[in-house]
């Protein structure tokens, strides 16, 4: 050894250290130089290089323009339209008032934590559903994959919701509405109204032959409803046109599409409060059943709904907040989003039951005028003596309250011949009862009560636009959750990605717009996403718990927010959580073996729904949505086990940053046990297939080289040491 070795290497150990704490200590500062950094490429054969546009440099990656915007993003993925046909149909299923209880112990239980699980990695790794998952273990990376698969699934139908809506929308500007009253058919003799509608309803009559055109079976096809397939193809449109610049350009759009359904419930719970009967439908819908409560289907009903109506397992929501800064405070941003979206369900409950209370007050005005009138004829041909009818009944100007009354009265006294007497019991209670849900509440009760409205095309036209709205913002973060991560891993450019992904689903969304196309969406929103989004969760919450270490992840979060969560937090994540979404699966498998699968199908010649059992064809088509949902976690699980993939070029989990290299390091990344804050983000790791040395030389500061991310723990390393391997990169 040279004599004056040791005097060499002490002055390099200490240029390392003086690096290093200049680098901690200005941590911030770094950060900010590097965003105002440029990009320096190292070749030995090509010393100047231009960065095109499109290259597989990672340029910085965007962020939102405002917190607003992140908020309003957040709450118009998970606000949806389950929350206004889904939540007041389980409410008054399922107790009530009461329901609200076991809903909120579930959203503090899976719902809170979950969501701010997702927020968190999203926000520190900064990359989408594939990125994140490969990261902490590249052996459950089929856990993005699996997320990726699911959006564009549920893509598929929930575009085709929109579709109608647009239909809708489109016809409600007309008076009167076409649907307020059935059709007549001319012959050469008379006029008759339709039959079909005859015996069913106006607007149940519009839904299923004017709109949907609908088949008698799933295996009828019926070929293509242009009408439909017109509509569908303008809601692709508006996506892609949305979508096409990322969050630059569907972040602006989000100030309208996740505000104005707040405007429109707010008119509607105005207008529906001045309503005759709509208090007897708030009342009704809030009358606790405390003994309902108790059932289990209740639970498992709340937390499907919770689970559901947060997004969770999409990776829209990972999307969205890895355009965060890490300093983010994305525990304030969970709970924030988590309430707005349960008070919002609470606020749709409110609008859809004052109308659906005006709506019963109407039908049962109609059934006591009908009743009456066959009293006074059982009266004029003396099937009922005038001397079991109170004297101040006036059957002129007759109420409910007096019609019961005498229908109590003559029940007791014609108690063996009531029955062919074909009378019937008022009650408006009976007809709220009757629960409606999905495309039945919004396409066929609201819109029936929205024709007795003052006004009625104008309410409409509010109604259907506020359902396009809600759609579209649901739209774009499941949309996002496809997009983000596929960029992020494949480099491919944003804008041709997304024309070709809507490109693709339209055309296989066509199956949605055949005459049976309804029926193809209630197999797909059956079976695509509940299981698979369920496993999909468990394996998130594994991954982080289980797998980096519950410990590291709370010490990452510190690092973020700046405070250390609640230990509250701790224990939902590692024990209760997990527990619950198992409980949920195991309860939701059992209820999906007991129900027979099939579908209701619309029979013309009765006019009404009638249960039908899927063929052979179509289990399978069940059974191979849920199986390619959840096919990419076991093979890409397979793939890393087995080393079917040679890594050896290297990828986002064995990147790291030297000074002044990128250089691979034979590192695990499952073995890791350094934690998130120390290690580098791979957001802000460039593409593993470069084909040269890339780093960013930060302006200003000649002599100083740094990683991308500005965390430089163990990521920091000289250079120009002569044992550190070049990188083939």
């Amino acid at each position: 050894m040279p004599k004056n070795s040791k005097v060499v290497k002490r002055e390099l150990d200490d240029e390392v250290i003086e690096s290093v704490k200049d680098l901690l200590s200005n941590e911030d500062s770094s950060d900010d130089a590097f965003k105002k950094s440029e990009l320096m490429v190292d070749d030995q054969e090509e010393k100047d290089v231009d960065v095109e546009e499109g290259s597989d440099v990672e340029d910085e990656r965007p962020a939102w323009n405002s917190k607003l915007q992140y908020i309003l993003a957040q709450v118009g993925f998970s606000v949806g339209l389950g929350n206004v046909w889904r939540f007041p149909y389980l409410c008054q299923k399922n107790g009530g008032g009461a329901y609200l209880v076991p809903y909120l112990i579930l959203l503090l239980i899976i719902g809170i934590p979950l969501f701010f699980l997702e927020l968190a990695v999203g926000q520190r790794i900064r990359r989408g559903s594939i990125g994140v998952w490969n990261y902490i273990s590249p052996k459950l990376g089929g856990i993005g994959f699996a997320s990726c698969v699911v959006c564009f699934f549920v893509a598929l139908y929930y575009n085709v919701i929109i579709g109608w809506s647009l239909f809708y929308f489109s016809q409600s500007f007309q008076h009167p509405l076409p649907w307020d009253q059935c059709p007549l058919v001319k012959n050469t003799s008379h006029t008759f109204v339709e039959p079909e509608c005859e015996k069913s309803s106006a607007t149940t009559y519009y839904w299923y032959r004017e709109a949907l055109n609908i088949s008698s079976s799933l295996s009828e096809s019926g070929g293509l409803n242009w009408k439909m397939t017109i509509c569908l193809l303008a809601a692709w449109v508006m996506v892609c046109l949305a979508m096409i610049k990322g969050i630059q350009s569907s972040g602006k759009i989000m100030y309208f599409s996740s505000l104005f359904p707040y405007v429109v419930l707010l008119c509607f719970l105005i207008r529906g409060l001045l309503l005759n009967g709509s208090v007897d439908g708030i009342r009704h819908m809030f009358t606790p059943k405390l003994e309902i409560m108790l059932e289990p289907k209740v639970w498992r009903e709340a937390a499907t709904q919770v689970f559901f109506a947060l997004g969770l397992g999409f990776g829209g929501v990972i999307a969205f907040s890895s355009y965060n800064k890490r300093d983010n405070n994305c525990h304030f941003d969970a709970v924030l989003v988590s309430f707005i979206n349960f008070f919002t369900s609470v606020l749709a409950t409110l609008v859809v039951f004052a109308v659906l209370g005006f709506k019963a007050n109407i039908i049962n005005e109609k059934c006591v005028i009908q009743n009456s009138e066959k009293i006074l004829k059982l009266l004029k041909i003396g099937n009922l003596s005038q001397d079991m009818i109170p004297h101040h009944i006036n059957f002129s100007s007759i109420t409910a309250e007096d019609y019961n009354l005498v229908y109590d009265i003559i029940q007791k006294v014609k108690e063996e011949e009531f029955d062919s007497l074909g009378l019937k019991s008022c009650q408006i209670e009976d007809e709220l009862n009757k629960a409606v849900q999905g495309t039945g509440l919004a396409f066929i009760a609201f819109t029936e009560a929205m024709t007795h409205f003052p006004a009625s095309p104008f309410w409409s036209v509010m109604f259907f636009l506020m359902l396009v709205n809600l759609g579209l913002g649901s739209m774009f973060g499941t949309i996002e959750g496809i997009i983000t991560p596929i960029v992020d891993t494949f480099k491919v450019r944003k804008e041709i990605l997304t024309v070709i992904c809507c490109l693709v689903a339209f055309f296989i969304g066509l199956i949605f717009v055949q005459r049976s196309g309804n029926y193809f969406v209630t197999m797909f929103d059956d079976y695509s996403a509940t299981l698979p989004l369920l496993i999909v969760v468990i394996l998130e919450n594994i991954a982080v718990t289980r797998i980096y270490g519950i410990d590291k992840f709370m010490e990452d979060l510190k690092d973020m927010l700046g405070f250390s969560p609640s230990q509250y937090y701790y224990y939902m994540w590692k024990y209760v959580s997990p527990l619950v979404l198992l409980c949920l699966l195991v309860a939701s498998i059992v209820q999906m073996g007991l129900s027979p699968p099939g579908y209701n199908a619309w029979i013309e010649d009765t006019a009404m729904e009638e249960f039908h059992s899927y063929p052979t064809w179509g289990m399978i088509v069940c059974i191979s949505l849920m199986v390619l949902a959840v096919l990419p976690v076991p093979i890409v699980f397979m793939v890393r086990r087995c080393n079917l993939i040679d890594d050896s070029s290297g990828s986002l989990a064995s990147v790291s940053y030297k000074r002044g290299r990128i250089i691979k390091e034979p590192v695990n990344m499952e073995g890791d046990n350094t934690s998130l804050i120390h290690g580098k983000s791979p957001s802000e790791v460039p593409s593993p297939n470069f084909g040269k040395n890339i780093y960013r030389k930060q302006s200003g500061s000649p002599t100083l080289d740094t990683a991308p991310n500005g965390r430089y723990g163990i990521g920091y390393l000289m250079a120009d040491m002569p044992d550190m391997p070049e990188s083939d990169l």
